[in-house]
């Protein structure tokens, strides 16, 4: 049975809707020591303690200017467009997978399957199901792709404040080619501890977010622009799955500032 990718919620509330209706996901696959995840994890440690303790970190969420070194694009959709940049030097893969689908017209057509208000949007299954689509190297980089999806990218510099796009997935490293964008606007600083999370940050999420998603899902991009958009998307009528009951449709993404990966 195909399992569709259901994003964690913070309430029980939540949780326990999105648990009636969707299938179980697969939590079978256990996690191994190897010397490729103990570096990766000290790096994370490394340039949390930085972001944390280094009032010159950087974090380019918190900025609407398209730096040289980032990418952006309009999602132009039945209700109107979206402006994201994307993050492609700490999100490599996500970025290459969204803006290769994006260039070859992938999402064209498809639509905003599940939407939750106060919570987030998630669009990019072919099927409009949740149940759909793959990344761009399925079945061609068995490294990168290996039949369940490419890895996941953590950031100590992105986080799940409010207009973060992020990757859908039914578990860790199941990336393919959903996404979501978090819309939730109520003040989330309060779930969040000092020591734990850069100041900055913090600070961000008192304009909303979904803090209880850091860690588990990629962040690579942020809304600059249409944030109104996603809001109008979000509050539209719902099924019993979370689907609006009038078809929110992706008419096509354009690619406003490229990047070239090596």
């Amino acid at each position: 049975m195909k399992k569709i990718l259901c994003l964690a919620l913070a309430s029980s509330l939540l949780l326990a809707a999105c648990s009636s209706k969707t299938d179980t996901v697969d939590s079978s696959s256990t996690a191994t020591s190897t010397s490729t995840e103990s570096s990766s994890s000290d790096n994370y440690a490394k340039d949390l303690a930085y972001a944390i303790n280094n009032p010159k970190a950087n974090f380019p969420q918190l900025s609407t200017d398209i730096a040289d070194n980032e990418a952006a694009v309009k999602i132009k959709t039945s209700a109107g467009d979206i402006t994201i940049k994307l993050f492609p030097e700490e999100a490599p893969l996500a970025v290459e997978n969204f803006l290769t689908h994006a260039k070859e017209k992938y999402y064209d057509g498809i639509i905003f399957h599940r939407v939750i208000n106060g919570f987030m949007i998630q669009g990019g299954d072919p099927e409009g199901k949740g149940t759909g689509g793959h990344s761009i190297w399925a079945g061609k980089d068995e490294k990168i792709d290996a039949g369940n999806g490419f890895k996941n990218e953590i950031s100590a510099f992105l986080y799940n404040i409010r207009g973060a796009l992020a990757m859908a997935n039914a578990g860790a490293d199941t990336n393919g080619s959903q996404f979501f964008i978090n819309q939730n606007p109520a003040d989330a600083s309060g779930q969040l501890s000092s020591g734990k999370t850069p100041g900055k940050i913090i600070e961000a999420y008192k304009n909303g977010g979904n803090p209880s998603l850091d860690g588990g899902y990629t962040v690579f991009g942020q809304v600059i622009e249409g944030m109104d958009i996603v809001d109008k998307i979000a509050s539209s009528e719902t099924d019993a799955n979370d689907k609006p009951t009038n078809d929110i449709t992706i008419n096509s993404i354009e690619v406003i500032k490229d990047y070239s990966f090596k």
